[in-house]
């Protein structure tokens, strides 16, 4: 799988100086971590949930997270379970569906557009240690296609029985399997017991730093202890107890000197009906001149302005990749992962073997001030995006990407 593979390869050439690279569920943990780019969530209820995989994989989802936690009621957990196990069996069957683009020609036509779709990376929701390690029993021959599990509430105390089961999951089905802990518990939130709590949670992930493939917040639930719900025109950072608990979580456990890990932003919740709201716009939109403002028009119509400005801000503060409940917030994600022309060649300035010494230098594109060694963690953090989300050609910005992506 790559980003952007659902669209046509001559498209990507016109987007991209460098594309996207293609992995697959056994690349290493450092490239999944970074490619999990927009994790969709889906109840594990979902009565065609293998069709539902498939279609969203066809749309360029590249992760998806099946849940069984709070999107579910208490009373449906165990129809959860038989459906995921039923559904899993389905997926295994035909593993190598394939599509093809609108635009191609029919089936029978060997092209270099057609190329298969691959399934997500996909993890399971769960509540309980003990699920895991009955999961991937009833799953069988088709836990081949689980990448892990999503770990809610994850605290020290917690976390371990969680990761324990994860580890006798492996033994048991000769598979690697990922953790992904949630960070969402009171003790995090609480400003008396966070300090104690974050220690917790670095130990425990440390022991287990093979298996942890990111750690994702739950923004969510911090509101909900405060009784806070940020409007569709505000940003996680504008809360300002959610925006000093990301600000510690990245501080002790998103650093970059090798102790830190892949930290997911957090959920956007608004989204108005019908799974693909931006096409009206966008077919009525001429996309020639005036097409950034066109689309900036039709996002703040549909509630996305919003979600636009937290991406950003995630990145700023140290996250990468988002949880996302809704399919329309997937390109958009996805779009602003890229990296830019211009980011690109700073980081391939600071990073070239002659500048290992330090010092500073002018930018090539003469605008700014890289400085080596401060930059180093920058720039590598930055070629590890590009590698996966590609660079984007010097003319090409959010706007052609968002928009290519849709289309797609």
């Amino acid at each position: 799988m790559r980003h952007f593979g659902h669209i046509p390869s001559a498209v990507r050439t016109g987007l991209f100086h460098r594309e996207p690279v293609e992995f697959t569920p056994d690349s290493p943990a450092r490239t999944l971590a970074v490619a999990l780019g927009a994790t969709l969530y889906s109840p594990a209820t979902r009565p065609r949930l293998a069709d539902a995989v498939r279609k969203q994989a066809g749309r360029g989802v590249v992760s998806m997270v099946l849940c069984l936690e709070d999107s579910i009621s208490d009373a449906e957990v165990e129809a959860g379970e038989a459906n995921l196990v039923r559904h899993f069996a389905d997926l295994a069957a035909d593993p190598a569906a394939r599509t093809r683009h609108p635009e191609e020609p029919a089936a029978g036509t060997v092209t270099d557009a057609d190329t298969a779709t691959d399934l997500p990376l996909l993890f399971i929701r769960v509540r309980e240690p003990r699920q895991i390690t009955d999961l991937v029993a009833r799953l069988g021959a088709s836990a081949r296609l689980l990448s892990g599990f999503v770990l809610p509430k994850f605290t020290e105390t917690r976390g371990r029985a969680f990761l324990e089961a994860l580890a006798e999951a492996e033994r048991t089905s000769g598979r690697r399997l990922f953790a992904m802990p949630v960070l969402e518990s009171p003790e995090l939130l609480h400003l008396e017991t966070r300090a104690e709590t974050l220690a917790g949670i670095a130990s425990i992930t440390d022991k287990y730093r093979d298996r942890v493939l990111a750690l994702r917040l739950g923004v969510t639930d911090f509101c909900s202890a405060y009784g806070l719900r940020r409007s569709p025109d505000m940003t996680a950072y504008d809360i300002k107890i959610v925006a000093n608990v990301i600000a510690d979580v990245v501080n002790v456990l998103g650093r970059s000197d090798g102790t830190g890990f892949t930290v997911t932003g957090p959920v956007w919740e608004y989204f108005r009906p019908g799974e693909r709201m931006f096409k009206p716009q966008l077919r009525r939109s001429p996309f020639l001149e005036g097409r950034a403002e066109d689309l900036r028009t039709a996002l703040i119509e549909h509630d996305l302005d919003g979600l636009l400005r937290e991406i950003e801000l995630d990145r700023a503060n140290g996250l990468l990749g988002k949880t996302c409940i809704h399919p329309t917030h997937v390109v958009p994600v996805h779009a602003l992962s890229v990296v830019s022309h211009e980011e690109w060649s700073d980081a391939q300035d600071i990073l070239r073997p002659e500048r290992d010494g330090g010092g500073v230098l002018r930018s090539a594109y003469t605008n700014k001030m890289n400085e080596v060694k401060p930059h180093r963690a920058w720039a590598e953090r930055t070629l590890l995006r590009a590698e996966v989300f590609g660079v984007a050609k010097e003319d090409v910005g959010f706007v052609d990407l968002l928009t290519a992506g849709l289309a797609g």
